[in-house]
């Protein structure tokens, strides 16, 4: 009987996610792909540091035991089959079993999402993580200049999210796009019992209760959750009512009226963050490993500015090994 990843949380990730490749994807943009080649086969036995990713996947991999395998982790580049080699020895000599990868040699892998299930993909890469997100998967583009993840919660995976166009969809974020915080406090406020649209990252937080359920009686590792949100009484009313109406349950919630979310994410010591908002990310990269969730109409007019205005300009996507 074939193999198959029904019932796993199903993580798919680029190795620069995952490990510091940093050095080496510099090598690759000059565009000496036979230099880089021979540069991982030579260090294959050489570790690279640890990623924006690597204390999340570690610690998700911690509730696998020899005799239940909940979770799968699958390497998911545009690394060539060779350079994938020191990708899986990486992983063994940092006592991770990864077993799965597909390497595609510089060309799209964001379609292999597809067989494979997956709740999560980080990538560095933004184009591939916005393909991701079309396709309807959780995806998030790693900030690599990101703080790594604390050591405080060694048996607990700790993520936070942000609400609009993240757990949730934007339509709120429309509202105070079009018409500013008076528009969005009354709308919200009217349609308080109303349960919001789901967003991008709903299936991985359900992903992540059913795992916390399997495992509770078994595992010492749990999973401990976090909304963080600009929200603000009484716009907070909705957001919890959705979640309730979902059956899904965060373990904390920070509803934080506009103030920086880096100081409050610094005290939670998530091992990542997701925010939708280029700003609150690259805030929040200072304190904790962040990723970018390029969804929602902040990133389609430019965060903070109203319809009809001049966006933001486009990230460089040019395509790097991941």
């Amino acid at each position: 009987m074939a193999e198959n990843l029904q019932g796993k949380l199903v993580v798919a990730i680029s190795s620069r996610a995952l490990f510091d490749f940093e050095e080496e994807n510099r090598l690759f943009e000059t565009g000496d792909e036979a230099r880089y080649m021979h540069y991982q086969l030579e260090h294959v036995r050489q570790s690279p540091g640890p990623g924006v990713a690597f204390a999340l996947v570690k610690k998700l991999l911690a509730f696998n035991t020899d005799e239940v395998q909940r979770v799968e982790v699958v390497m998911l580049s545009r690394n060539d089959p060779a350079s994938g080699l020191r990708v899986f020895a990486s992983a063994q000599a940092a006592g991770m079993r990864i077993e799965r990868g597909v390497f595609t040699r510089g060309e799209d892998p964001f379609a292999y999402l597809r067989p494979l299930g997956a709740h999560l993909f980080l990538s560095a890469n933004a184009e591939d993580v916005q393909q991701a997100l079309s396709m309807g998967y959780p995806a998030a583009r790693v900030l690599t200049e990101s703080r790594p993840a604390g050591s405080g919660h060694p048996h607990e995976v700790r993520i936070a999210f942000d609400g609009d166009a993240v757990l949730f969809s934007d339509e709120a974020e429309r509202v105070y796009q079009d018409g500013g915080l008076p528009a969005f406090l009354q709308h919200e406020t009217q349609l308080a019992a109303t349960p919001l649209p789901e967003g991008p990252f709903k299936p991985l937080l359900v992903a992540l209760c059913r795992l916390q359920q399997q495992a509770a009686a078994s595992q010492t590792m749990r999973i401990r959750t976090a909304l963080v949100t600009a929200r603000s009484a009484p716009a907070h009313e909705r957001a919890v009512r959705t979640l309730l109406e979902w059956g899904i349950t965060v373990d904390e919630a920070m509803f934080l009226g506009g103030l920086e979310k880096g100081p409050f994410l610094r005290e939670f010591e998530p091992d990542f963050f997701f925010d939708d908002q280029r700003g609150h990310a690259a805030n929040a990269a200072a304190h904790v490993p962040s990723g970018h969730v390029n969804s929602g109409i902040t990133n389609a007019v430019g965060a903070g500015q109203k319809k009809g205005q001049a966006s933001a300009p486009t990230p460089n996507t040019r395509k790097t090994r991941t």
